[in-house]
């Protein structure tokens, strides 16, 4: 039996990966949480691969508070940095297939078309350039990495933008939401639905992958579906992103291509505002 190993177990991807684990009996599952597994000590990982001596390791656990990283630069940097390639050379040393989790801060944020994977790299945030200094050390640690860009991630579980807009529609008469940053949405379910399936391909591809959800939308747009689904009676007010400053600058642009997942994979990814209703569906029945 294959065996998987899950760090940042209890974040909204890791969590997403526990429950569908339960459907893939073929795979023994790890699930270590960032208490259970400290990634940024050498010996500690070493000690866990040996004893588990996982076939994959899924990298979930990421700093990912995007405007404290600007005061936490160092925090961030052995996190999303250094740990990555840790983890990536005793995945390497291990004979271990080394999946990582990136983000779409690695691109500069100023395009007008869809990023594809070999698209330059430009981070303005503290986040984005530790996030792609972890892509850096998996390559350079395991050749053989996986590294998946993802976007907009939200989910059951966890704090994030739909449920925190779901919260303040149910609180308020009228909110405002950005509407000059596009991007597209990542339902976590659907994104360890994708990783499960490159583990369970015959084949091993290394290299870098965009993932998300289909469409191409704003903050706005995306705060609007929400209250269609959830029939809120809260008003939504477009507002620029001059208009909420944040300690780290956002990318106006971050919509990602996934033409190569789609040929490598064979991988439709599910539009966003069906995964929308089907996140929202789950979150109305608690």
């Amino acid at each position: 039996m294959k065996k998987i190993l899950v760090t940042g177990a209890n974040g909204q991807l890791g969590k997403e990966l526990r429950d569908l684990a339960s459907s893939f009996l073929q795979y023994e599952f790890l699930f270590l949480s960032r208490e259970d597994l400290p990634i940024h000590q050498f010996e500690f990982v070493r000690n866990v691969f040996a004893s588990f001596l996982p076939d994959f390791c899924i990298n979930c656990a990421a700093y990912t508070a995007v405007d404290k990283a600007e005061q936490e630069a160092e925090l961030a940097q052995l996190v999303n940095g250094e740990s990555v390639g840790i983890l990536a050379a005793v995945s390497a040393a291990h004979g271990c297939r080394f999946i990582h989790v990136s983000t779409d801060y690695v691109y500069g944020g100023d395009a007008s078309e869809p990023y594809a994977e070999d698209s330059p790299t430009a981070p303005s945030s503290v986040y984005g350039k530790t996030k792609l200094a972890g892509e850096v050390e998996a390559i350079k640690n395991d050749s053989l990495s996986v590294i998946i860009r993802t976007s907009w991630v939200y989910s059951y579980y966890g704090n994030n933008f739909v449920k925190t807009m779901m919260r303040l529609m149910k609180d308020r008469k009228e909110i405002s939401v950005v509407n000059d940053q596009k991007g597209s949405p990542t339902l976590a379910a659907d994104l360890a639905t994708f990783i499960l399936h490159i583990i369970g391909q015959s084949q091993w591809h290394p290299g870098i992958y965009n993932y998300s959800n289909d469409g191409e939308i704003t903050w706005y747009d995306f705060a609007l579906e929400i209250k269609r689904l959830i029939a809120a009676d809260c008003f939504v007010h477009p507002i620029p992103s001059s208009a909420y400053p944040t300690p780290a600058k956002r990318p106006a642009y971050s919509v990602l291509d996934k033409q190569k997942i789609k040929r490598v994979f064979g991988v439709n990814p599910e539009s966003w505002k069906g995964s929308l209703e089907k996140c929202i569906s789950q979150l109305l029945k608690d």
